[in-house]
């Protein structure tokens, strides 16, 4: 038996890798969803920091147990020597070297947090900053004439020009329980994000425009149809054939002082019956192709923000 031992490695442990498991999914969740996924991660983060900061100050506190020594003794056979007690030091629960180490790594981490954080956040913060709102003034409600779809064009943001110029088909229900009711659908295929045009006659001749947004009536509009790879919809903007996986998307509806706001978009699975009647099955903004209802949403659990 040799005298030199051996160096001190501590056992494995799980906790690293808990911990990188937390800081990837904090990551993604600031990207997919902020409010579920991103807190997931932050307690995963947390519990399994916690966990490896205890294994680490643990292993370093405790003795290292020191493996007794074959002595040999006069007729050349070993016995266990006994291990000579380690000198006793004075004012050692606080080392420098450990003082030295702790604030290195909160250094560290401090300068690493300061240079990341900002960046990540100028990365990330613009993706859920002014999501679904448009705040759009289509107009007086009297200019809709009930039951007669509308095509509507507006800038969604004007200090970013025509690039955010948007289409969406307006038509006036009549009055609900004493309230006007309006049927906003977006011109977005719900198969890949095409345009679609109404089935009717646009009367580009009682064209009439205000605040920026173009309003021009159609004659009787029978559905909606996109022009690249056949997808059809019916008045209320269910799919009836073609590629589409959904109904057209809609808009949400505020009236103020006698005005059309044009609110939120929202996705649509279908609906049942029509105009002021109409029950719409709704679902958070999805994307051009994605399914909102049935086992196919199970394939898009998570929505990027829009």
């Amino acid at each position: 038996m040799g005298s030199e031992q051996d160096p001190h490695v501590p056992p494995p442990s799980l906790w690293p890798v808990g911990f990188a498991v937390g800081i990837a999914t904090l990551l993604v969740g600031l990207v997919v969803d902020p409010k579920l996924i991103a807190p997931i991660g932050a307690v995963i983060t947390v519990i399994f920091a916690f966990l490896w900061v205890r294994d680490v100050m643990g292993e370093r506190s405790g003795a290292m147990e020191v493996e007794p020594q074959m002595a040999p003794t006069t007729e050349g056979e070993a016995v266990l020597a006994e291990p000579e007690p380690e000198p006793e030091e004075e004012d050692d629960r606080f080392p420098r070297s450990k003082f030295l180490e702790g604030a290195t790594l909160g250094l560290g981490a401090a300068i690493g947090g300061l240079v990341t954080v900002p960046a990540l956040g100028f990365m990330v913060a613009p993706a859920f900053l002014k999501q679904h709102t448009h705040n759009v003034d289509l107009g007086p409600i009297g200019d809709f004439a009930e039951g007669q779809f509308m095509v509507a064009t507006f800038l969604v943001d004007p200090a970013a020009g025509e690039v955010s110029r948007r289409t969406a088909y307006i038509r006036n229900n009549g009055v609900l329980k004493d309230l006007p009711s309006f049927t906003i659908l977006s011109n977005r295929c719900a198969h890949l994000g095409c345009p679609v045009q109404v089935n009717g006659l646009p009367l580009d001749d009682q064209k009439s425009t205000e605040k920026g947004v173009d309003r021009i009536p159609t004659a009787a509009a029978a559905g909606f149809g996109c022009p690249c790879h056949g997808g059809q919809y019916d008045s209320e903007g269910n799919r009836t054939a073609g590629p589409p996986v959904r109904a057209l998307d809609r808009y949400e509806v505020r009236i103020k002082d006698g005005r059309l706001l044009l609110g939120k978009t929202f996705s649509v699975s279908d609906v049942d019956g029509t105009g002021a009647e109409a029950k719409i099955h709704k679902y958070e903004l999805a994307g051009p192709g994605q399914h909102v209802d049935g086992p196919e949403a199970w394939l898009y659990p998570l929505q990027p923000p829009r």
